[in-house]
């Protein structure tokens, strides 16, 4: 009965950092697709996604390793909470970047001011290309709700983490006496 209600928990918390994995890959994959749709990412932009690609391996690969049961729980737990802490990095340089976005303070010096282009001759894009620089990160290219790409990063990696971390701490709690 005892390791009934223990495998329950462990697939209910295995379960939760795949759902946690997926979502990441949607904020990221979201990003992507923005970008294939036009909008260039400046430097910070990119320096947000970079949280991404450790968290999701490490959440995805936890999450279907304690599937298998070959995860101790205190394995998970410790992979929940390091992603916790990766995703509150991840809101603090989303922090960064929308207060760079809103003018509250300057941005990286290595920070583009934008040009885009657009040519249908191959000579003509590579003479662009050697010539154009990358979107400056105080100028947001676009905002939705009031929002940044920034600013929605902002709120995607507060639930992230915050996600990591109830799930870290359901599985702390889970009691091995069924009372």
């Amino acid at each position: 009965m005892i390791a009934d209600l223990q495998n329950v928990a462990r697939e209910k918390t295995a379960s939760v950092t795949l759902i946690l994995g997926a979502l990441a890959l949607l904020v990221v994959g979201s990003a992507w697709a923005f970008q294939f749709a036009g909008y260039l990412p400046c430097q910070l932009c990119l320096w947000q996604r970079i949280p991404y690609y450790v968290a999701i391996p490490l959440l995805l690969g936890a999450g279907l390793i304690a599937f298998g049961d070959r995860l101790s729980k205190q394995v998970l737990r410790a992979v929940l909470f390091t992603v916790g802490l990766i995703f509150v990095g991840s809101t603090l340089l989303a922090m960064y970047h929308s207060g760079v976005e809103w003018g509250f303070w300057l941005g990286p010096i290595s920070c583009g001011a934008g040009g885009n282009f657009s040519t249908t001759d191959a000579n003509d894009l590579l003479g662009a290309l050697s010539t154009t620089r990358p979107p400056s990160c105080n100028e947001a290219a676009g905002r939705f709700l009031g929002l940044s790409f920034a600013g929605w990063n902002v709120v995607a990696s507060i639930g992230l983490s915050a996600g990591c971390f109830l799930a870290a701490a359901s599985a702390s709690n889970k009691s091995s006496n069924p009372k």
